[in-house]
């Protein structure tokens, strides 16, 4: 009987030690990020980073990013992507032909992150240096077959939940060819329109509409100013008062046509004012907790490198191309869910990222 007791202790023993308990995780679980800020810098490759970088005597903002990735720009057409296509792949999160707004390459359209985001009840906000109905911030709202479809663009944000924007292109809204005006439709759906900052603040509505210009907005070096960042600054109170949380795309649109000019002050005084909102949101974001920021390039443009001069501090200008190129472009990331934005990606994964950052994925 003892000898059989001892046996029966042993076999226990042996289960047991086959099936251990399982460990109790001491990590919390990962929330879901409850506001999303994503900017682009048109045009902004690596080296017109470190154009401005020099050029705002060796410091940036952008420094203070926690994570960065490299991001695949391709279009479905073709090796070199336009910022239409460039942009669809993060609004849709699907590689499309060059030159589509918010649809398939079959020209289907397909639901933007900003609209799922108002459908969701989130609150919604376009902060750009270009028109409004330009390639970057159209393809977050608008869905057309051509980005030189500028009227048919505006037209798209009559039934878009976005909330608030600024930007130029009035006259796409308001003097349009057939002498007609968008502006009593946009009201009817609750947008207010101000024309100035000072009352874009004061404004008690939960949709406004500010135009910087009537098409395009003047180059921050001919004084634009630092309406980027103001409009920044402005925005994110009201976003923030949305206790669903919020979407807000920010485009630095011009640092693209300083590389399509081959114009290298152009292209270091816009990716310095970029920066400066960037340090805008990184502030609100450091402070908020719940706040992801990517920050990205549709592609870049100019070919644009940064060779030696006389002066061993500066440098030569030099650009291959008036048109965009096919590098990889950089990704940064920072605040809640940015480890998620290292490595190696396509940029429709940038699309996935801030989905699943959401919970939504």
């Amino acid at each position: 009987m003892y000898l059989a007791k001892r046996i029966l202790v042993l076999l226990l023993v042996i289960v047991a030690s086959c099936n251990p308990p399982k460990e109790v995780s001491t990590q919390p679980e990962k929330k879901a990020v409850k506001n999303i800020i994503f900017m682009v810098g048109d045009g902004m490759g690596l080296t017109q980073v470190t154009a401005g970088l020099v050029a705002n005597n060796f410091k940036l903002n952008l420094e203070r990013v926690q994570y960065v990735g490299l991001s695949k720009t391709f279009s479905s057409d073709a090796l070199v992507t336009d910022s239409a296509s460039g942009a669809t792949a993060f609004s849709i999160g699907e590689k499309t032909y060059n030159g589509a707004i918010g649809v398939m390459p079959d020209s289907t359209s397909r639901e933007t992150i900003l609209e799922t985001a108002g459908a969701r009840g989130l609150a919604t906000g376009l902060a750009v240096v270009c028109t409004i109905t330009h390639a970057t911030p159209g393809s977050f709202y608008a869905h057309q077959p051509s980005r030189s479809m500028h009227e048919e663009i505006a037209s798209d944000m009559i039934d878009s939940p976005l909330n608030y924007f600024v930007g130029g292109g009035r006259k796409y809204f308001a003097a349009r060819k057939d002498s007609s005006s968008i502006l009593p439709a946009l009201e009817e759906k609750g947008f207010s329109f101000v024309e100035s900052l000072e009352a874009f603040k004061s404004s008690a509505s939960e949709k406004i509409g500010y135009f910087i210009a009537d098409g395009e907005p003047a180059p921050v070096a001919e004084g634009r100013g630092p309406i980027l960042s103001d409009a920044v600054e402005a925005m994110l109170p009201k976003l923030a008062s949305d206790p669903e949380g919020f979407f807000l795309v920010v485009e630095g649109s011009q640092i693209d046509w300083g590389g399509h000019s081959n114009d290298s002050d152009y292209i270091t005084s816009e990716m310095i004012d970029f920066d400066n909102a960037i340090g805008k949101v990184l502030d609100f974001a450091a402070k908020d907790g719940n706040t992801l920021v990517v920050i990205t390039a549709d592609h870049e443009t100019g070919g644009y490198s940064l060779t030696e001069s006389e002066d061993p501090w500066k440098f030569e200008p030099k650009f291959t191309t008036g048109h965009h190129t096919a590098t990889m472009v950089p990704v940064y990331a920072f605040g809640a869910g940015s480890e998620d934005f290292a490595g190696i990606y396509q940029n429709t994964e940038i699309y996935h990222k801030m989905m699943k950052a959401y919970g939504w994925q």
